[in-house]
């Protein structure tokens, strides 16, 4: 039994700058089928690390023969490549069985299987268990009736399987399996965050959210539960991966790292190990920065370089209706002040294009995030993602205008405002990255910032002329 992972060509979000990131989600599939399925051969296929086109996947897979074929799933605007590599695996073999998952697959299930005949299945939700389970059915040529967490036809008919109850025991899962791209280690890097000659890697600390905002398709992947590794666990990866492959720099790539004992027992257990040259990014609320400020020192030290904020908007009605509590402007204001006294480069997301936008609250957005002053500020349109409120919210309501998966990337305007078209919301972010970055005495603080990392992204971002890139997106 020969079962291949995907990584396809794609294109990656420019605001975030170049970047090459290890394909995180298939590498933990990958591990768990080894650890649990016998007489299984795997390969993951890593076309950003290899170099692939769409002939050269082609080739690859055709040069494999594989049984089963399973593409990354990362993201909606990525939909399109899943789809496009199933139907290539199909048209070279049409016996091949064809598995897709991730957040935009499990949302859309039923649609999924119905709209296109080349998708075989779709392991919905935490995928470790259930693509064991179904390596393990197709092997023994069983039909998928029974296996927990899959959507599948048979008999002319789409079935959905029961949930599968999620995994207990985070610590029991197998390392991510970095040795199957081990050869491309030095391949991944994050151009923004870290010098290119810094591998980079990525670990999980946890799935899931205590919190439901109302735009994100995390919590209800993860069916707002929150189960967290052990902070040994999670510093046991970093020193693995670290020591077996180089990578130096690492994205703890939990929705929201959440500030707390754990975290400190983290950094202690970074502290104590040999991971000197070992550096860190992760994702943090508001209140969590103010409420846990004396959490910055010891973070700083165990190797958290940057942190990324979501401040979304100065609107207390905004919101309100994203449910984002624990933000105001005070609070937003203290968080930078501490990660810049702790010497931690922030990251600030804005979001416009919520309904009730105009061209003067955005203007007051900008302003705000101006007063905030984040290192860096990435503005982006608020976009209905399959599984959230605002989608079922947006579809229900005809709000939706644009239905090309591909420009699901938060700078793609899909649908308009109460005051403004898809367009001008589209021209409006333009502005927005125009105005924060346009300015010279910000850009003046960026090129000779004290920070290292400030002085590489304000240079980075010149060099590339993002705003050029936004421009030609209307």
């Amino acid at each position: 039994m020969r079962v291949v992972f995907v990584e396809p060509p794609k294109d990656f979000w420019f605001i975030m700058g170049e970047y090459i990131p290890p394909p995180f989600g298939i590498l933990t599939l990958a591990a768990y089928l080894e650890a649990h399925v016998k007489n299984v051969e795997i390969e993951v296929v890593d076309c950003q690390a290899e170099g692939l086109d769409w002939d050269g996947l082609e080739r690859r897979i055709e040069s494999i023969r594989p049984d089963i074929v399973a593409p990354s799933g990362l993201s909606t605007s990525n939909a399109y490549t899943v789809l496009r590599t199933v139907d290539l695996a199909k048209k070279m073999d049409a016996d091949v069985t064809t598995v897709v998952g991730g957040q935009h697959f499990t949302a859309l299930a039923d649609e999924s299987l119905r709209t296109y005949p080349v998708v075989d299945a779709v392991v919905r939700g935490e995928g470790e268990e259930t693509m064991a389970e179904l390596v393990k059915a197709i092997e023994a040529e069983r039909n998928l009736t029974g296996i927990e967490g899959v959507s599948f036809r048979h008999e002319g008919k789409i079935v959905h399987n029961a949930d599968r109850p999620l995994i207990a025991d985070l610590d029991s899962l197998p390392y991510p399996g970095y040795h199957f791209v081990e050869g491309h280690m030095g391949t991944y890097y994050f151009s923004l965050m870290a010098e290119k000659e810094a591998p980079f890697a990525i670990v999980e600390g946890s799935r899931g959210c205590r919190h439901d905002c109302s735009y994100c398709s995390q919590w209800g992947f993860w069916r707002r539960k929150y189960r967290a590794k052990s902070p040994g666990r999670i510093a046991e990866e970093l020193e693995y991966i670290n020591g077996n492959y180089g990578s130096r720099f690492f994205w703890l790539t939990d929705d929201n790292f959440g500030l707390g004992e754990r975290t400190s027992e983290l950094c202690d257990e970074i502290l104590k190990r040999d991971l000197d040259d070992v550096t860190w990014f992760c994702q943090v609320r508001c209140d969590d920065v103010v409420n846990h400020r004396e959490l910055l020192p010891k973070m700083r030290s165990a190797g958290c370089i940057w942190v990324l904020v979501g401040f979304d908007s100065p609107d207390a009605g905004v919101l309100e209706s994203f449910r984002r509590e624990g933000i105001d402007r005070s609070t937003a204001k203290e968080v930078v002040r501490l990660l810049r006294q702790n010497d931690i480069f922030s990251q600030g997301t804005f979001i416009i294009g919520e309904r009730r936008d105009s061209r003067e609250t955005i203007e007051a957005l900008v302003e705000y995030a101006d007063w905030v002053d984040p290192d860096i500020a990435t503005f982006m349109t608020l976009t209905p993602f399959p599984g959230t409120e605002i989608y079922d919210e947006a579809t229900r309501n005809g709000w939706i205008e644009d239905t090309n998966w591909s420009d699901y990337d938060m700078i793609h305007a899909v649908m308009p405002t109460e005051h403004l078209t898809r367009e001008e919301v589209q021209e409006e972010l333009y502005k927005c990255y125009k105005a924060y970055f346009g300015s010279w005495p910000r850009r003046y603080r960026g090129f000779f910032s004290d920070n290292p990392i400030a002085r590489r992204t304000y240079q980075y971002l010149a060099r590339q002329a993002i705003l050029t890139g936004l421009r030609s997106l209307f």
